[in-house]
């Protein structure tokens, strides 16, 4: 539009030319000041040759000695150095980083760890005594900094508590006593028991395993950082400190030893489990239930019998535990034949033995 503006007739004014246009005078004036100040188009720049830049022999002496078996995974600058000691200097580490990106390995240089992949445990038990599950949480006292370490094996079917230790250590040792005294306790027989944990200190130690293969016990481990693989030992800890009178810091070992023995009683006989269809622990652990349940039953039909209207959906049936309860069940879907074969899926044997149970 310029253009034409500026190729009008001498004798038309501007004012007459930018009205008939329909354009801002003052813009045409702002428009050609633009164009009269603009600096002129940039030449393109040749690349010179720095006179300070190595030759080609000498980057490829350089690439050569990087590459070469004292350095060819150590970073630049412990390469810098270490020539440096042996009064050799071929070029700055910031040419070196240079030359190693244009030879793209401007990364890591240092053998890297394989990635990781870790079997998902997969469990079932079908009976108490066939899986247990135990973990460690910390207990914290009125003197800021100071722990204690609670030690809980659960039965997987029954969630009992089979076992559970206040100490001031966490350590294999501690972990080796009280799995003795557990599965000597209850009679565990060899190939018995599938044993689940953490991947803590305490539960990959080798005394441990070596402990646990020499009672013929199966050892599963959870992933790394996967809590969701120890459920029922995390939400037993719930379950625990969110009690109304768990204290938050206990005062010393001998109360926070009066107070678990009091918990556990309680979560062992009274607590009316919800993935236990409202059975205890105890009663399901022990085999009680059944006759609980036809007990219930009967309260129920009694009910039933006085009022059978206000019952829509008909007589009331109580609900028993679950036949089997299962960590990561294989879904129906991915072929669910886990659930018929009534098989265990440990990720970690005890010391590389492994059962007949695991095979």
């Amino acid at each position: 539009m310029n253009t034409v503006i500026e190729q009008r007739p001498e004798r038309l004014p501007m004012t007459l030319a930018c009205e008939a246009l329909g354009l801002n005078r003052s813009s045409v004036y702002e428009r050609r000041k633009r164009a009269v100040d603009a600096p002129p188009p940039r030449r393109s720049r040749t690349k010179s040759v720095q006179p300070r830049a190595l030759s080609e022999r000498e980057r490829a002496q350089v690439i050569e000695t990087l590459h070469s078996v004292p350095y060819c995974d150590q970073p630049p600058a412990e390469v810098y150095q270490r020539l440096l000691e042996k009064d050799q200097c071929l070029c700055s580490v910031s040419t070196m980083h240079r030359l190693l990106r244009k030879q793209g390995e401007n990364g890591e240089r240092r053998a890297q760890r394989p990635a990781q992949h870790n079997a998902i445990p997969r469990l079932l038990a079908f009976a108490p005594n066939e899986v247990w599950s135990w973990d460690i949480t910390k207990l914290p006292l009125v003197r800021r900094g100071i722990y204690l370490s609670l030690y809980v094996v659960l039965d997987l079917f029954s969630r009992f508590v089979v076992a559970w230790m206040l100490s001031k250590k966490e350590n294999s040792a501690l972990s080796t006593q009280l799995m003795d005294e557990a599965i000597a306790r209850y009679g565990i027989v060899p190939g018995q028991l599938t044993l689940h944990q953490d991947r803590g200190s305490p539960m990959i130690a080798h005394g441990y395993l070596e402990r646990m293969m020499e009672w013929d016990v199966t050892c599963s481990h959870s992933r790394p950082r996967v809590s969701n693989d120890n459920p029922f030992s995390e939400s037993q800890f719930k379950t625990q400190k969110y009690q109304p009178d768990y204290p938050g810091r206990f005062e010393s070992m001998a109360h926070a030893r009066h107070w678990c023995e009091d918990y556990f009683r309680w979560y062992n006989l009274e607590h009316h489990h919800s993935g236990l269809s409202g059975f205890t622990p105890e009663q399901v652990f022990t085999g009680r239930y059944q006759g609980v349940a036809e007990q219930k039953q009967r309260a129920l039909d009694e009910r039933y019998k006085q009022n059978p209207e206000r019952f829509v959906k008909g007589r009331p049936a109580v609900r028993l535990p679950p036949a089997f309860v299962a960590i990561n069940p294989i879904p129906a879907e991915d072929g669910g034949k886990i659930l018929a074969d009534h098989v265990n899926f440990p990720t970690l044997t005890a010391a590389g033995y492994v059962s007949d149970k695991g095979k």
